[in-house]
């Protein structure tokens, strides 16, 4: 009887011991639950300035709720429900979340844990290891401020300071983040990453390098498993041969498929042509992009810019099979330069031999001078015209000071120019000419017409000025006043000035790429429009 009450008296010490102390109804309320010991090999304990601290010491181990720490040694706060923990720290909350460290505190208050000293957290998805960290259990939340990485099977990250919500799997990361994954390597200030869907999720500048191309974006998506891209503000894609950018842009890595909405820009990075628009299109492997919705060329000539406009502009890159670069302009085709302007049907440029082909009713304008023929081939020489060649009905003719037409005709032409001016052209088979003699710009002396073969145009100060005959003419002189109406004009002359295009109807809006369907508009009550028909009687 006697060792019955003394073991009984024994366990009952131990247990007042272990457990951390009985809490009043205020205490539960105040503090909630509180830290439980679970175990240790020994327990030295004593007031230190009015406090009542406990030592543990050896495989030390408490819990409470679904958490539970280890540590070499522990002093424990009863009255605060705090715990300073040392050596081999480690805590793990519901067998999912384990944290390791040197050290930790833990608040059984606040239920929030600092851990320092070589801090390695992880979960069934990653790994993250940093010098401190601090974890609310409640809200299992960790954060972390003095640069932190993040490993997982298919990613490894780093940042400054960064936090990592265990619940959503979403970290997030802020000052000189790195993402660095088998194809791509990610840089920005500030970034969300999800360990569940490894997307990573971006907000300000952010750079994307990797062997395929680089990309750029101030805001959007990356999926690191299906190499998916979603991004918006001032988003491109670079590749070796091409600049792709626009407000909003899409790009599938493994297809190399691009597309790019808003404030278009793609750029040939081989012979800095610019084309902007609405709506491009990219296709990496073929080499090849598209840009509609009112989209406009640009490029360097004659030390000048060329714009150049139609509905659709298609660039090809030269690959085995397709040894040349390619430029296609299709329809409208309208062009401005400062000292020349055109339009036809469709254009294409051959970027590798520096030839534009103008096709189907093609018109050039240059100062004063207006070419026509069924086809225009333009040679550029160091992004200078060289050669125009005009193909099947060529057709010339330039105004002159009074408003009369010097005009030339032929089967076919070359014009030769240098630093962008026309200098002579050359008329081969079925010439004709109409030519206005001028005396000191201001008097009409008289019209030259002639028919040859073959003739020489030469120009100065894009004017013509003289014409000679390789054969012997037909030709005669006609005084003014024996001058007829009808004799003024070659056969298929048109003096199409109208049609001239200016900068602004290059850079005009067209019919978007995918137009709405047209609404009706609605019908004015009849008394509106009565109103109406009185105002424009009165006007």
């Amino acid at each position: 009887m006697k060792y019955t009450k003394l073991l009984f008296s024994i366990v009952f010490t131990l247990l007042s011991v272990v457990v951390f102390g009985q809490q009043t109804p205020r205490q539960a309320q105040t503090q909630g639950s509180r830290v439980e010991l679970q175990g240790a090999d020994s327990l030295v304990g004593g007031t230190f300035n009015g406090q009542r601290i406990d030592k543990l010491i050896g495989n030390v181990k408490f819990k409470q709720r679904d958490a539970i720490l280890f540590a070499d040694s522990v002093y424990q706060y009863k009255e605060r429900n705090f715990l300073e923990a040392f050596g081999n720290v480690r805590i793990n909350q519901a067998d999912t979340v384990t944290m390791r460290g040197d050290r930790a505190t833990y608040d059984g208050n606040s239920r929030l844990a600092k851990m320092t000293g070589n801090v390695v957290m992880s979960d069934p998805r990653m790994t993250l290891t940093t010098p401190s960290l601090d974890y609310n259990l409640g809200t299992r939340t960790a954060v972390y401020t003095e640069g932190g990485t993040i490993i997982d099977p298919e990613n490894r990250l780093e940042s400054r300071r960064g936090s990592y919500d265990t619940r959503s799997k979403m970290f997030t990361f802020q000052q000189d983040v790195k993402v660095f994954t088998k194809d791509y390597n990610i840089t920005a200030q500030n970034m969300r990453y999800n360990t569940l869907s490894k997307i990573v999720y971006f907000q300000g500048p952010t750079f994307i390098k990797g062997e395929q191309g680089d990309l750029y974006a101030e805001e959007g998506t990356y999926n690191t498993l299906t190499k998916v891209s979603n991004f918006g503000r001032n988003a491109y894609i670079l590749t070796k041969e091409y600049r792709l950018g626009g407000d909003k842009l899409y790009y599938d890595q493994n297809t190399g498929y691009g597309y790019a909405e808003k404030n278009v820009s793609l750029r040939a990075l081989k012979d800095d042509v610019t084309i902007r628009g609405q709506i491009g299109r990219y296709w990496r492997d073929r080499g090849e992009a598209k840009v509609y919705g009112s989209p406009v060329m640009e490029t360097i000539l004659d030390n000048d810019t060329l714009y150049l406009s139609a509905d659709t502009l298609y660039s090809k890159e030269a690959r085995a099979g397709r040894v040349k670069s390619m430029l296609f302009a299709y329809p409208n085709v309208k062009i401005f330069k400062t000292d020349l302007q055109g339009k036809a049907d469709s254009l294409s440029y051959n970027r590798t031999d520096s030839v534009m082909h103008l096709n189907r009713k093609p018109v050039l304008w240059s100062e004063n001078s207006q070419l026509v023929s069924d086809t225009i081939h333009v040679q550029l020489r160091n992004k200078t015209i060289d050669r125009m060649y005009m193909y099947s009905n060529a057709f010339i003719a330039s105004e002159d000071s009074l408003k009369n037409y010097n005009q030339v005709k032929g089967r076919n032409m070359v014009a030769y120019f240098q630093n962008g001016d026309i200098r002579r052209v050359n008329v081969n088979g079925n010439g004709e000419s109409l030519y206005y003699a001028l005396e000191g710009d201001s008097v009409l002396t008289g019209m030259n017409k002639a028919i040859c073969s073959n003739m020489v145009l030469k120009f100065g100060e894009n004017k013509l000025q003289t014409i000679s005959f390789l054969v012997q003419p037909d030709a005669n002189f006609i005084p003014p006043h024996e001058l007829q109406e009808s004799e003024r004009q070659l056969d298929g002359f048109s003096w199409m000035e109208k049609l001239r295009p200016t900068r602004k109807d290059v850079f005009a809006t067209r019919v978007p790429a995918k137009p709405k369907a047209a609404v009706p508009p609605k019908k004015a009550p009849a008394k509106k429009q009565a109103k109406k028909k009185a105002a424009a009687k009165k006007n």
